[in-house]
């Protein structure tokens, strides 16, 4: 059976059924070493027949939820993206960043946390926007930079 396993037990782990902690394909494993599962406050006891048939109920319309869930949003944001909606954090690098970080970066007496810090971005912000930061601090200007932004 797919998965991992608890503490050497070989138990199945992975995507449970909401509420429960335990996926629906588990039960054989638990079923074999005859260990149940009851749901007191759902009076759901899966040493009964009717007991499993509910818990298999509930874990498809759980999967269904979820499906459509997922299929909604894709949706919206294909949607969205027609309407040329952009998600996701704006980036605070434009060309005039980009050109200060080309004048200081070569420059030996700054740091790349101090010029960073001077420009109001991260360090990561640049190593992000900038693939060729550690040949422009040699010296070399990169190709991003000498005809303008990525």
């Amino acid at each position: 059976m797919p998965g991992g396993h608890a503490g050497g037990s070989g138990c199945p782990r992975g995507p449970a059924a909401p509420g429960s902690g335990i996926r629906p394909d588990a039960w054989p494993w638990f079923s074999r070493r005859e260990i149940g599962f009851t749901s007191l406050h759902e009076r759901l006891d899966t040493t009964t027949p009717g007991g499993r048939l509910v818990f298999h109920v509930f874990a498809a319309l759980a999967e269904f939820i979820r499906e459509l869930i997922v299929s909604g949003t894709r949706e919206g944001l294909a949607a969205a993206r027609a309407r040329g909606k952009v998600g996701g954090r704006p980036t605070v690098v434009d060309e005039k960043i980009l050109n200060m970080a080309r004048d200081l970066l070569p420059n030996p007496e700054h740091s790349i946390t101090a010029i960073a810090k001077m420009l109001g971005v991260s360090p990561g912000t640049f190593y992000n926007h900038i693939p060729d930061l550690r040949e422009l601090r040699a010296g070399r200007i990169p190709a991003q930079l000498e005809g303008g932004s990525r």
